[in-house]
């Protein structure tokens, strides 16, 4: 094989360095769970936490190591089947919604199946041909940041499960860090407007929907410079939100109605018997909690969202005023809180093009019923954040760290 370029081979080490890194870092996050609580599934949209270990490690096997591994012989090749996810060119997949039914492979098996993987990708990281080089890179990046989505959905999926054991127990015991010491006052900063550029350009790591760099034109409008609060949504709710239909898009009206919402996702009432209490509760990683009333409000709906935006007489921004905002100085609590809802579709920016092959199914195909979420949220993994990135979820969706901002027409 021919000798690297230095460039390159100052590179490898550090890529090899990073993908340890992330590796180890789904196991930290699985090691408070025990083997039962890693196997269950609480609801078809949520997975549970051994087959997202299974999962990821099945996507270098499938995407970096069936392409570029010469000799490479899978852990066990039924097991593709196990833990495709919704990829049409890489084969079968078992029914999303039976995830929980596998209890086989165990949790010991689903970790060595990590250690065979994780050996492969390590040596082909050493190994790979320079002209493969870039190629190999940009997969095994690609599987990395798929990695991190997946170790924050471990933590809301596993979440929404512990919800449903009336025993309401913590997935971490110790307190959470406060996010907020105090309520901050709510300003309006006015955002760009006209013509603004939106999207991915130049270099670092961008999923293809963040692509490519086009201009928007944007009326004038104001922007909150903070999140809603827990206690101004409470004030909504105490005002009779989810009582009042003219609040409501239509949707979200007839699922307030069939699923009985009074509150947002895991919020108890005061007097509520799974864990009285004179005061609001909330429940969440590090167990149930008073109620914190400067704290962003946190796994909202869509829907809920709106409505909220509707009585405190704004709206939600589009996902355009958003991050031309978010490049300007102002605003706070863009990453790391919750995901902040949009009024934007999720739809392919102006000559969006899905990148080539089975990996092509990554983003584009989903481009059709969701809305888009901007930001990061408390369970994002550090560094995993951008201010281009574009999450999505259906509309209903309100087991994700998701809240909002606030916007306003007008200069």
């Amino acid at each position: 094989m021919n000798a690297l370029p230095a460039a390159v081979r100052g590179v490898r080490p550090a890529l090899a360095a990073r993908h340890a890194r992330v590796r180890a870092h789904s196991l930290a996050l699985a090691a408070p769970l025990s083997a039962e609580d890693q196997c269950v599934q609480a609801m078809p949209d949520a997975s549970p936490t051994k087959w997202h270990l299974a999962h990821t490690s099945w996507f270098f096997e499938a995407v970096v190591l069936a392409a570029h591994a010469p000799g490479y012989r899978p852990f066990d090749a039924r097991w593709g089947h196990l833990f495709n996810s919704y990829y049409e060119a890489l084969g079968s997949r078992h029914p999303r919604p039976q995830r929980g039914l596998l209890t086989r492979p165990s949790l010991s098996e689903v970790h060595a199946y990590r250690a065979h993987v994780d050996e492969a990708v390590q040596d082909l990281l050493a190994s790979a041909d320079p002209a493969a080089w870039p190629q190999v890179e940009a997969l095994v990046e690609l599987g990395l940041q798929h990695e991190q989505q997946h170790q924050e959905l471990l933590l809301t999926d596993i979440l929404y499960a512990l919800w449903c054991n009336p025993l309401l127990p913590a997935y971490a015991a110790h307190e959470a860090a406060s996010l907020r010491l105090a309520p901050l006052p709510l300003h309006w900063v006015a955002g760009p407007e006209g013509g603004v550029a939106i999207g991915h350009e130049g270099e670092g790591f961008a999923f293809d929907n963040e692509s490519p760099r086009h201009r928007q034109w944007l009326q004038p409008y104001r922007i909150a410079d903070r999140l809603v609060s827990c206690g101004e949504y409470a004030e909504f709710i105490a005002d009779g939100g989810y009582r009042t239909a003219s609040l409501w898009l239509s949707d979200g009206w007839a699922l307030v109605q069939s699923q009985q919402w009074t509150a947002p996702l895991y919020w108890l009432a005061p007097g509520d018997p799974r864990a009285p209490s004179a005061q609001w509760q909330v429940f969440g990683l590090h167990g149930l909690r008073p109620l914190d009333a400067a704290a962003p409000v946190s796994h909202l709906s869509f829907y809920e969202a709106a409505a909220y935006a509707e009585w405190a007489g704004a709206r939600l921004p589009t996902e355009a005023e958003w991050e031309a905002a978010a490049a300007r100085p102002g605003l706070h609590e863009l990453h790391g809180h919750v995901w902040q809802w949009t009024r934007s579709s999720y739809d392919p920016y102006p000559g969006y093009r899905p990148w080539a092959g089975a990996i092509g199914e990554y983003n584009g195909k989903f481009m059709v019923g969701q809305l888009v979420l901007r930001g990061s949220s408390a369970a994002t993994p550090p560094g995993h954040g951008r201010d281009t990135y574009r999450n999505f979820f259906p509309p209903a969706a309100r087991w994700q760290f998701s809240g909002l901002r606030l916007a306003r027409d007008g200069a």
